[in-house]
């Protein structure tokens, strides 16, 4: 493991910001009529996974609070899904945007499964140069 100084040296930060610029992008051509409802929470929900990951690193201090702020970012992902999963029926998107979507995050999930259950690893400063 190379040393992480900042949350954004994370690649499940950075994935996740990447996919929030997408989810942007996308998003802008959905209806007006959405904008309050799927365009905002599935911008929304996105930008809560990141946010998440970046308050779990500054409470990892504490391993309990580190999980608990990974499990929001697990949940965020996972209703950001749902959301792309409106998105693709309503046809605002395509099969292919829906399955990219889909597989991201699933990616994204897989990371922050991993460092739940590794929890102890990146909580131990000893690993890490905090300076």
């Amino acid at each position: 493991m190379s040393t992480i100084k900042f949350h954004q040296d994370l690649k499940v930060y950075q994935k996740s910001f990447e996919m929030v610029q997408q989810i942007y992008e996308l998003s802008k051509t959905f209806p007006k009529e959405e904008l309050y409802s799927l365009t905002d929470q599935i911008r929304r929900s996105s930008r809560s996974v990141t946010a998440n990951v970046s308050e779990a690193w500054g409470k990892r201090r504490y391993e309990k609070s580190f999980v608990a702020k990974l499990t929001d970012s697990e949940g965020e992902a996972r209703e950001t899904q749902t959301w792309s999963q409106f998105a693709y029926a309503c046809h605002y998107i395509n099969e292919e945007q829906f399955n990219n979507l889909h597989n991201q995050y699933n990616q994204i999930i897989g990371m922050l499964i991993n460092m739940i259950n590794q929890s102890e690893k990146w909580c131990s400063f000893s690993s890490f140069d905090t300076e």
